[in-house]
């Protein structure tokens, strides 16, 4: 049986498909129309799911959408009619772009994917949310935490998943949401207010200002406590809604008393930079008195975010009585806040749908349909996060003949590590292109940049020359996984799975920051810990540098350029590999280099 998810219509469209249970292709839209949060309908995505699997849409059993389309315009229709005159914008944006499309989302997919009405279903967001973290996760029961901006009207859900898991499983697994926090009252909205205020765009800079933070001290907790309140016995959460506009106008998120309390925002253009970040520039007082200020906030706001989600999610463990703990929802791509929730809470392992905002909801829809509706056991988990698009070496190969590109090809796969090794050892910055692209938003080593993570000068060269982008940003260390406990300060790293997905950040310990320092931000890195069997190329390539250098990381982010989706087809790996200063792009079995 065949089960399509899709995700649509807000940020960062998706599809995902299953067979019996099990995942079989995912993708966002982003990847193949190239527009970076694509909320239109993701009919690329979707195609090449069904490709992927060698079926046609009249093999579909069901197509389920992430969310239930009237209850989220009931909220919006509500919230406007409360706050008329003052949201009439709001009012009319909403009306243009929900009686225009929205409403008919039933039509969209059945027309959009080529199936008949009647295999259209809807799957409430936070239970897509919930679906996709517990019925993907390793763990058979699990406390499960969805935190996000708002789905119809839900901005948090608290809940248990119980099930048998394996070959042997016969009883059909369940989920309750016992506990939910309803809009206007949203810690996502919250934290990206402050997103807006810092200079940086809703939905899409909120990992910026967790970059940002730790250059800064949360001075501020005293005027977060005006904006908002947390009952610290349950972790519920109240905002005063005089300091915030998103709900009554559609182009700002905070108010002008927020303003006056905390001083006019950041220009977006500005250059970000401290005494801790280019203490070279101490000359330039005012800038850099005015960017602390700006950094201490930021602190501030993930302070109280993370703060907030331990009281929650300590709440949640006292009422479930459970070990494990699941998440999803965009909150959940809060690195720092979930490291603290696995050491402050009592909970003793916790696993993150490695898709965890929207997009990840077409594959809870999916997975909800299969397990909920139709009753089916669970008999598959999640160990990676490789189900987009492949290229063959021969797919590779025609595009560099097609381009008339000179390019080295390689039979032996040690010999291809050991060229790639050299020149990450020679500081040479590689494009690294193989296999299926990613599911969710990092870049695990099949579309990634990789470089020499010792030297402090790579984290600028990497992005002000091939990122374009603030230097303030942090890069990942990827490391061999059952090596992670000599080089970071957490327990049972080696057998724990959030570090897999770089979904956890950690500190490095004190002796081993002086050796990478391109991944050390601020005493700290968003590890990515790999396994031979996941990923035997990848982990042949950092195995080896470590071999050469004594260093068993290396650095990893994204590939692509600053505003860019991350690349899906060689010819995207090669004009970012050609746009930037990228040395080396390795193509599957094939290198290609810069002139000389």
């Amino acid at each position: 049986m065949y089960i399509l998810g899709i995700s649509a219509f807000y940020h960062d469209s998706a599809a995902a498909l299953i067979q019996d249970g099990e995942l079989v292709a995912a993708a966002m839209e982003e990847r193949f129309s190239r527009k970076k949060h694509d909320s239109d309908f993701p009919k690329l995505a979707a195609r090449f799911c069904l490709e992927q699997a060698g079926i046609h849409p009249r093999d579909l059993d069901y197509v389920v959408f992430y969310e239930k389309p009237l209850l989220k315009f009931e909220r919006i229709l509500q919230t406007s009619l409360n706050a008329f005159p003052r949201s009439l914008g709001l009012w009319r944006e909403s009306m243009l772009t929900w009686l225009g499309d929205k409403l008919w989302v039933r039509s969209h997919i059945a027309r959009g994917v080529g199936v008949p009405y009647s295999k259209v279903i809807f799957c409430d967001h936070h239970m897509s949310h919930a679906a996709s973290a517990f019925f993907a996760c390793p763990f058979k029961d699990a406390a499960i935490l969805t935190v996000d901006g708002v789905g119809e009207w839900t901005s948090t859900t608290l809940g248990a998943g119980k099930s048998s898991l394996g070959e042997d499983a016969a009883t059909p697994p369940s989920i309750e949401l016992f506990a939910e926090q309803r809009f206007p009252h949203s810690l996502g909205l919250l934290y990206s207010t402050f997103t807006a205020w810092l200079g940086f765009r809703v939905n899409n800079g909120e990992y910026k200002v967790m970059g940002m933070s730790p250059y800064g001290e949360p001075r501020y907790m005293e005027k977060l406590a005006k904006l908002a309140a947390v009952d610290p016995a349950s972790g519920a959460f109240q905002l005063n809604m005089d300091y915030f506009d998103f709900h009554r106008s559609p182009k700002r998120s905070y108010s002008r008393k927020f303003l006056e309390l905390f001083g006019e925002a950041r220009d977006a253009e500005a250059d970000f930079f401290t005494a801790r970040t280019n203490p070279e520039r101490r000359s330039e007082r005012e800038a850099m008195e005015a960017n602390q200020y700006y950094a201490d906030v930021a602190a501030s706001i993930q302070r109280f975010t993370e703060d907030s989600l331990i009281q929650t999610a300590t709440y949640l463990q006292k009422e479930t009585g459970l070990s494990k703990l699941v998440m999803a929802g965009g909150v959940a791509l809060n690195t720092k806040a979930n490291w603290r929730i696995l050491n402050e809470t009592p909970f003793d392992e916790l696993w993150i749908q490695p898709a965890a905002g929207d997009d990840g909801g077409a594959l809870g829809a999916a997975l909800w349909a299969w397990h909920v509706l139709l009753g089916k056991p669970r008999k598959w988990k999640q160990t990676h996060a490789y189900y987009g698009r492949s290229y063959s070496d021969g797919e590779c190969r025609a595009f560099l003949d097609a381009a008339q590109l000179p390019y080295e090809s390689f039979t032996d796969e040690s010999k291809l590590t050991e060229r790639i090794v050299d020149a990450l050892t020679n500081q040479q910055v590689i494009g690294f292109h193989q296999g299926r692209f990613e599911w969710g938003p990092r870049a695990l080593g099949n579309r990634s940049i990789l470089a020499d993570p010792r030297g402090a000068d790579m984290k600028e060269i990497v992005n002000t020359k091939i990122k374009f982008r603030e230097p303030f940003r942090p890069f990942a260390p990827v490391i061999l996984r059952e090596r992670a406990h000599e080089y970071f300060d957490y327990p049972q790293v080696a057998q724990h799975d959030a570090p897999r997905y770089m979904l956890m950040v950690a500190p490095i310990k004190a002796d081993k920051r002086d050796e990478i320092h391109a991944v050390n931000h601020e005493g700290t890195g968003r590890l990515q810990s790999i396994d031979q069997a996941t990923n035997p190329r990848y982990y042949a390539i950092v195995k080896a540098f470590g071999e050469a250098t004594g260093v068993p990381i290396v650095l990893n982010t994204s590939f692509n350029l600053r505003g860019e989706p991350i690349v899906n087809s060689p010819r995207e790996a090669y004009n970012t590999f050609r746009n930037s200063d990228i040395d080396m792009l390795v193509l599957g079995s094939h290198i290609v280099r810069k002139p000389v």
